[in-house]
C-alpha cells in the first residue's frame, strides 16, 4: 500500500485531490493530510472520510519544521503532493510576507523533510518515492501575442507577490534536483474551478453574491483572460505525473477553456438563470445590473493560457470536461451546498470581502 502526504489537504485542489484519489484507488492507498487550516482549509470538505477510507488529517503548518519532521519520521512516505500555499493575489498585495514563509520557507522545509526521510547513505534516494509540487501559471507573467502560450521553457516573469512567490518555490524544487537528484517534479496548472472552492475566487463569488442579489465586482474591463481547468481534471493529471512522470520534469496541465472574466461572468449568470426554478426566490437576484466594475488589480496580467503539449504527448492526460459542461456541474454543487456556503462566508472572511471591494 502505498501512502500520499498531501499539504494543504483541506483545501480547494487539495480536498478534491484526495476525493479523487479515494474513488480511483479505494482503500489501495493511504493518505496523510497536513493542513494548517487557514481560512481557506475547511475540513468539511472531507468529511467521513476516515470511516470509509485509510485517511489520517493532522493539523500542521508546513513552516513547522519540527512537526513536518516528526511526520515523515513515523511514517514510511511514498508520495509527497505540495498543494500547501497561500494563494490568492489580491492577499499578497495586502501581506506579502505570509506568501513568501509559506511558499517559501514551507515548501524547503518540505524538501528538507523528505531528503532527510528518503536519502541514502550514499547520497541516492530510495526506490520509487516522489515529491510533486503544485504549482501555477501565473509564474510565466502575462502574454502579450494573442496567438502565444505558455510551454514548460517560457521563461519565468512573475508580476504579484503570489506570482514571485510561487516562482521561488518552483526554482527551490529544480534546486534540489539538480544538486541532489532530488525526485521531485512540477506541475503548473491554468485556473481551477470546481466544487470546494473558497468564494474569494472568481466563479464562487460571482455565484454567491448573485444568488443574495450583491454587487458582482469586476477589474478594469473585465477583458482579462485567464485559462479555465475543471478541478477533476486537474486532479488526474496530477495522479498520471505521480505515476509515470519523468523526475526532474515539470508539466503544464491546462484546459484549452480561455474566456474573459467577464464572459465568466455572463456565462455563471445565465447558467443560474437556466437552473433555478421559477419559483425559487433567489432567481429574482440573478441580474446583469449587479455587474459592478471596480478599480483594476494592481500588476493585473492580461492573459494566461497554457498548452498543456507535454503532458499529452508524454503521458496521454486530456483535459475531459468542457467549459459548458463544468460550469453546470460547478453551479449546481454550489446551490445544492449552502450550508457548506454559508459557513466560509462568515466571520472573516466577510470582514476581508468588505475591505478588498470598499470604495472601489
Amino acid at each position: 500500500m502505498k501512502t500520499y502526504l498531501v499539504t494543504g489537504g483541506a483545501g480547494f485542489i487539495g480536498s478534491n485531490f484526495i476525493h479523487y484519489m479515494f474513488g480511483k484507488y479505494g482503500k489501495d492507498i493511504r493518505i496523510i493530510n497536513v493542513d494548517a487550516l487557514t481560512y481557506a482549509g475547511n475540513l468539511e470538505n472531507l468529511e467521513g472520510l476516515d470511516k470509509e477510507y485509510d485517511y489520517i488529517f493532522i493539523k500542521a503548518d508546513i513552516r513547522d519544521k519540527k512537526r513536518i519532521s516528526k511526520i515523515f519520521e513515523e511514517n514510511d512516505i511514498d508520495f509527497v503532493v505540495n498543494f500547501a500555499a497561500e494563494s490568492h493575489v489580491d492577499r499578497s498585495i495586502e501581506n506579502p510576507e505570509i506568501f513568501v514563509e509559506t511558499n517559501v520557507l514551507g515548501t524547503l522545509i518540505m524538501l528538507n523533510s523528505a531528503k532527510a526521510a528518503w536519502e541514502n547513505e550514499d547520497g541516492s534516494f530510495k526506490e520509487g518515492k516522489r515529491f510533486l509540487h503544485v504549482s501555477t501559471d501565473e509564474v510565466y507573467g502575462s502574454l502579450s501575442d494573442p496567438e502565444d502560450y505558455f510551454y514548460e521553457d517560457t521563461p519565468y516573469d512573475p508580476h504579484s507577490p503570489y506570482s514571485a512567490s510561487k516562482a521561488s518555490s518552483d526554482f527551490l524544487v529544480k534546486a534540489y534536483v539538480d544538486t541532489y537528484h532530488f525526485p521531485g517534479v512540477i506541475t503548473n496548472c491554468s485556473n481551477n474551478y470546481g466544487p470546494f472552492q473558497f468564494p474569494e475566487k472568481l466563479i464562487p463569488l460571482i455565484i454567491n453574491n448573485a444568488l443574495h442579489g450583491k454587487n458582482l465586482p469586476v477589474y478594469g474591463d473585465g477583458k482579462n483572460v485567464r485559462d479555465w481547468l475543471y478541478v477533476d481534471d486537474h486532479c488526474k493529471g496530477i495522479d498520471m505525473v505521480l505515476s509515470n512522470g519523468r523526475i526532474g520534469e515539470k508539466y503544464n496541465i491546462g484546459g484549452h477553456n480561455e474566456k474573459q472574466n467577464i464572459e465568466i461572468i455572463h456565462i455563471i449568470l445565465d447558467t443560474l438563470r437556466e437552473i433555478l426554478p421559477d419559483d425559487d426566490p433567489r432567481k429574482k437576484n440573478v441580474s446583469d445590473d449587479l455587474i459592478t466594475f471596480v478599480t483594476d488589480r494592481k500588476g493585473h496580467d492580461r492573459r494566461y493560457a497554457i498548452a498543456p503539449d507535454k503532458i499529452r504527448k508524454e503521458l496521454s492526460w486530456e483535459p475531459e470536461t468542457a467549459f459548458k459542461d463544468g460550469i453546470k456541474k460547478t453551479v449546481k454543487w454550489y446551490l445544492s451546498h449552502e450550508e457548506w456556503m454559508a459557513h466560509v462566508t462568515s466571520g472573516d472572511y466577510q470582514s476581508y470581502y468588505e475591505k478588498m471591494y470598499e470604495g472601489r
